[in-house]
């Protein structure tokens, strides 16, 4: 769930595997089961007249005309940067006939095959109106969300009360199949694919004919009922809250699941870290074994050390006598101290020590 105050949309398991796909892809498709169904797509006259000069002004230029070239230079012009993305959006085979057809109908007329040629833009023509035709179709998505209203529930069919026992549910599903027992196989994977999505769907179709139920007693304005017909409604109210409770255990055997998902982690968690452990063993024990080189090391490295010392004072020995010999060399008083001269002559080798 992207927002932790709203449920994800339902579905019912029932629902084919490629309308749940079409659903799920557009979320913006879907209407509430609460709200109307959405009607099926309707054809006015308008619609009617533009289509039946559009569908045929779009196949004479992009199957006969070079449209297809020309659509490439107009965006080149506007400096596009993804022409080809934007061509490839069309499919592969609509690409390829919108830049072949008119070379090959050109070459036909330069071979004088005139026949031929016209043949192909007949041929080029009724494939373009044939794939605008198919392209008019109601969009799957908007008739799955047609077809199968009510078969899938948005956050807008539940109340308060109903979202946050939905979200619980949901959040419980979610870690049983999103635990690494799940993906390693360590629990039942076909019930839990299978039963929970069910299970999912059987909490939140309660959990919304609750939200109608109570939606409708609001609407009822129980404070405006006399004593007699309130008592009359009390059976509804009981029968009511024993559903309301009865959804909440199953929830509550959810999360109790998720909790030994959770445990059953731990343990595969556990169980890697075991069974890593004797070559992790293996690496320490080469550790310690190589400590006794790094006391070689350490000792030849003391060693070097010294020599690097040793050459230091041998070099400033012999730049201190090369300032006192140096004939007719002015030194100011401020910088021929041994301090100032040592300072300006000191090794690289020094400063990286």
């Amino acid at each position: 769930m992207n927002d932790e105050s709203r449920p994800r949309p339902v579905f019912d398991p029932g629902i084919p595997a490629a309308d749940r796909a079409a659903l799920a892809a557009a979320p913006e498709r879907l209407v509430a089961a609460s709200l109307p169904a959405p009607r099926p797509p309707s054809l006015t006259a308008a619609t009617v007249v533009a289509r039946m000069l559009w569908i045929p002004a779009f196949a004479f230029f992009y199957g006969v005309l070079p449209g297809g070239w020309l659509r490439v230079f107009f965006l080149a012009s506007l400096d596009q940067d993804d022409l080809v993305g934007g061509a490839v959006r069309w499919g592969r085979l609509p690409v390829l006939a919108m830049m072949l057809t008119p070379a090959l109908q050109v070459l036909l007329l330069l071979l004088g095959q005139t026949d031929a040629a016209v043949a192909l833009a007949g041929v080029s023509f009724a494939g373009w109106v044939a794939g605008a035709l198919r392209h008019l179709r109601e969009p799957d998505a908007a008739r799955a969300a047609r077809e199968h209203h009510g078969r899938y529930l948005l956050p807008a069919d539940f109340d308060r009360p109903a979202t946050r026992l939905l979200i619980r549910a949901q959040r419980a599903v979610d870690a049983v199949l999103g635990s690494q027992s799940h993906g390693a196989g360590l629990l039942d994977a076909v019930g839990n694919t299978v039963v929970l999505p069910r299970q999912e769907w059987a909490i939140a179709a309660t959990l919304a004919e609750h939200t109608r139920l109570r939606r409708e007693r609001r609407a009822q304005q129980p404070e405006r009922l006399s004593p007699r017909v309130r008592a009359l409604l009390e059976p509804q109210d009981r029968a009511l809250e024993l559903s309301a409770q009865s959804v909440a255990v199953r929830i509550e055997a959810l999360e109790a699941y998720a909790r030994r998902a959770g445990e059953a982690d731990d343990a595969y968690h556990e169980s890697r870290v075991l069974q890593g452990l004797a070559d992790q063993n293996a690496r320490y024990r080469e550790l310690l074994a190589g400590t006794v080189g790094d006391e070689l090391a350490g000792a030849e490295i003391r060693g070097m050390s010294e020599d690097a010392h040793r050459a230091e004072r041998a070099l400033r020995e012999r730049t201190t006598d090369a300032l006192n010999t140096a004939p007719g060399l002015a030194v100011p008083e401020d910088t021929a101290s041994p301090t100032k001269g040592q300072a300006e002559v000191t090794p690289p080798d020094e400063k990286a020590l």
